[in-house]
């Protein structure tokens, strides 16, 4: 069983791919160090912006952040799932949040302008694309000079973590310089800003 376990993980680890729509259940169970208060808190959304979130899932996150940027801002999500991109645009349509664009698409190449976004946010989504070096570089490429990007990832419990270093280290040879972290190892939000 152990085995079976560990050789699970081990795949996950080596093989990384997006949580199934079949699974968004899990999106739904608490993180406490990963909220949306402290996301709002470190990501800084303000009225009049356009950010990106880079794998939405079921839109947990969406919603409250496209709040933040009215009036006069938009919250473009991208995602590989058309079915999770469908599930955050329902959402928004039920609870009237009408400044939500959504996008298909693999996060190794980004369809928008360069510098067309003053910020940007995953949470456990880095640790999902195969390729998150040219993750990275398209993130840069996107958001503009001083802009924002947040990620979220909570090594504890996902197995697609990128731990804190690892991070720090392939965002600054993306050009994106670190500000901050709030949270602990276990689960934290790390900030970076745009070179």
């Amino acid at each position: 069983m152990a085995g079976g376990v560990a050789a699970a993980l081990v795949r996950e680890r080596t093989n990384p791919s997006a949580c199934p729509y079949s699974q968004r259940w899990m999106l739904g169970v608490p993180r406490p160090w990963l909220s949306v208060q402290r996301l709002i808190e470190v990501l800084e959304p303000r009225a009049g912006e356009r950010l990106l979130e880079v794998g939405p899932g079921t839109g947990i996150q969406t919603l409250p952040v496209a709040r933040a940027l009215a009036p006069g801002g938009t919250l473009d999500v991208f995602d590989v799932q058309q079915e999770m991109l469908d599930d955050v645009m329902r959402s928004a349509d039920r609870e009237g949040v009408a400044n939500v664009r959504a996008t298909l698409g693999d996060g190794r190449q980004l369809p928008y302008d360069d510098g067309g976004f003053d910020g940007a946010f995953l949470v456990t989504v880095l640790g999902e694309i195969p390729d998150q070096d040219a993750a990275l570089r398209e993130l840069r490429r996107v958001v503009r000079s001083g802009g924002r990007v947040v990620f979220g990832e909570i090594p504890l419990f996902d197995p697609h973590f990128v731990s804190a270093s690892t991070l720090t280290r392939r965002a600054e040879a993306a050009g994106f310089r670190f500000e901050r972290r709030l949270g602990p190892a276990l689960g934290f939000y790390a900030r970076f800003s745009a070179s």
